[in-house]
């Protein structure tokens, strides 16, 4: 059964975003119905809030930090090959590196999966304390209808940067040895790791989403006796360490550039990552020739992705 998206409710997230108004403007020109729910603290909580808001047994999740591209609202789900319990997910195009993989992207839950769930700061698992991917059941799908845009203020494209360098090198939710970092954590997170740490500085506070990636996994598998890599859902703790910690010890573009180079050395060192300091030409060059591997298939399950086939992060 093919159930067209105009037939779903549809909640905009936003918490502190400095392109919220804006994107969620754009989308009610595209989808007048949609709701927003607004400063609720905590992923777990905040998804729940949208549930609430939803009067439809699915509903669709917009981050606050996405653009959704116009022929999304043209789509169909076939909801016949899809479980009760599955969480659809469309890959977002992340406008700092051009990555394309279901981090920011457009989501689609059943409502009593996100009332039953416990994630985040709700969680009752490891895996789960600081994303959805590992409890979850996801069908990713091969199609891009949104393009995240998390580079509108230092804090927000460094907040960006610092969580998924937390995030890529945990495998099923919790640290590793980080001896055997590219070993153990899935290719795809790997690959997406080096490009996160390398990629962006042609754009906006590029550069802080750079820097931000390589301090987040230099922290968490390097610092571990100084860092809770758990904290990196709170953001409220990501805006005080910024402000407190981070801002206050670079002052201008060329320290940014400097330390971010400092910090890649030591990954190049310890952790064996081939991380590369892109400039500028370097990082259009590499957005204008790389392409993003397919999500294998129409729909891919989370269970054949920890077979080694599609994403494994979302």
């Amino acid at each position: 059964m093919k159930v067209p998206m105009t037939e779903f409710d549809i909640v905009f997230m936003s918490f502190d975003e400095p392109n919220a108004d804006y994107n969620y403007a754009d989308l009610l020109t595209k989808a007048p119905w949609a709701k927003r729910s607004h400063g609720v603290k905590g992923s777990d909580a905040c998804h729940k809030a949208a549930a609430k808001l939803a009067e439809t047994k699915r509903f669709i999740t917009i981050d606050a930090d996405n653009i959704v591209r116009e022929d999304f609202f043209n789509a169909e789900i076939d909801l016949s090959q899809v479980g009760d319990n599955d969480v659809i997910s469309w890959a977002g195009k992340n406008i700092v590196n051009g990555l394309v993989y279901g981090n920011g992207g457009i989501k689609c839950w059943p409502k009593h999966v996100v009332e039953q769930m416990k994630s985040h700061e709700a969680a009752v698992t490891a895996s789960a304390q600081v994303d959805f991917c590992w409890d979850i059941h996801y069908v990713q799908m091969n199609n891009v209808y949104s393009d995240v845009m998390n580079n509108a203020s230092p804090l927000q494209a460094w907040r960006a940067g610092f969580r998924e360098g937390v995030k890529m090198s945990l495998v099923g939710g919790v640290t590793v040895d980080p001896r055997k970092l590219k070993q153990l954590i899935h290719p795809k997170n790997h690959q997406r790791l080096l490009v996160w740490c390398s990629v962006g500085e042609d754009v906006q506070n590029g550069l802080w989403a750079m820097y931000g990636a390589r301090l987040g996994c230099y922290l968490t598998n390097l610092k571990r006796d100084e860092f809770n890599f758990v904290d990196v859902r709170d953001f409220d703790w990501l805006v005080n360490y910024f402000n407190k910690v981070v801002q206050p010890s670079i002052t201008n573009t060329e320290q940014l550039r400097n330390e971010t180079r400092k910090l890649g050395v030591i990954l190049q060192q310890e952790l064996e990552l081939d991380i590369a300091d892109l400039d500028s030409f370097g990082s259009k060059f590499f957005k204008s020739t790389y392409v993003n591997p397919n999500r294998l298939g129409p729909m891919i399950r989370e269970t054949q992705v920890l077979a080694g086939v599609g994403d494994d992060h979302e």
